[in-house]
């Protein structure tokens, strides 16, 4: 190769890397105004800015997410589960962009789905005992109670007093027939914890199952004390009322929620 051609191959090698350089710098400003976008509540501006970014640099990856994101702020959740999975496409081990696809999932009470996504984040973070909390939940909405044991029980092993695992776990072994094992669950959080308003909700709904309506109707009423804006133990203390035939005093409550 003579010199000549070996200049005119090196300038045009320099010629694409710069235009490479250029490319993703445009790629990054577009993403920036974007999010700033984002930030104002702009959510269709930011979209614009998103995709332009990705029409820079399709391998750009927090573009992507970023526009996932503005999507499921405008309740396109197809869309954002769209967007993420092109995403995923690219790295498929994004803890970002399978968050995302668990919330859209989860708007669109899609929970088999979402669980699966769960699934996903949880295999890539095992050691994050939100990630087993999370999937348990969604195996639970969508009804697996086994599964969603098992999810909790892996958050457990990492955590044995995390407490909001042990509630869901209690409300697993309910929906299971599971009573005893489920109430000596709520026993132990309340034991440690007189303020969880969901341990006393849980432990007074099996008390009311029992026939035992005065102590479950204490137990609701110091549910409302903990959080008087939370009105689910005053729906339970209603029903409560009703089945002892106290139709007055369950009045009383019912116009408060």
């Amino acid at each position: 190769m003579n010199l000549s051609v070996s200049k005119m191959l090196s300038t045009m090698l320099l010629v694409l890397l710069l235009n490479s350089v250029s490319l993703g710098e445009e790629a990054d400003y577009f993403d920036w105004k974007g999010l700033k976008s984002y930030a104002a509540k702009n959510y269709s501006e930011s979209i614009g800015y998103f995709d332009m970014s990705i029409a820079l640099d399709s391998g750009y990856i927090d573009a992507r997410i970023h526009k996932g994101d503005a999507q499921r702020a405008v309740k396109d959740y197809n869309g954002s589960i769209d967007t993420y999975r092109a995403a995923l496409q690219i790295d498929n081990r994004n803890k970002a962009a399978w968050s995302g696809m668990i919330e859209a999932y989860a708007a669109l009470k899609s929970y088999s789905e979402a669980a699966d996504a769960a699934y996903n984040l949880r295999l890539i973070e095992p050691s994050r005992k939100e990630n087993w909390l999370k999937e348990g939940n969604l195996r639970q909405m969508k009804g697996d109670y086994q599964g969603a044991l098992e999810s909790y029980e892996g958050a457990l092993v990492i955590d044995p007093q995390y407490r909001d695992a042990l509630f869901r776990k209690g409300i697993s072994l309910m929906a299971l027939g599971r009573d005893g094992e489920a109430e000596g669950l709520f026993e132990g959080i309340l034991e440690a914890d007189p303020g969880y308003k969901q341990a006393a909700n849980g432990k007074g709904l099996m008390m009311q199952k029992r026939g035992e309506y005065l102590a479950a109707g204490a137990l609701f009423e110091n549910a409302s004390k903990i959080d008087p804006a939370w009105s689910q133990p005053r729906y339970n203390l209603v029903h409560s009322l009703i089945e002892q035939h106290r139709m007055q005093e369950a009045m009383t409550v019912f116009v408060t929620i």
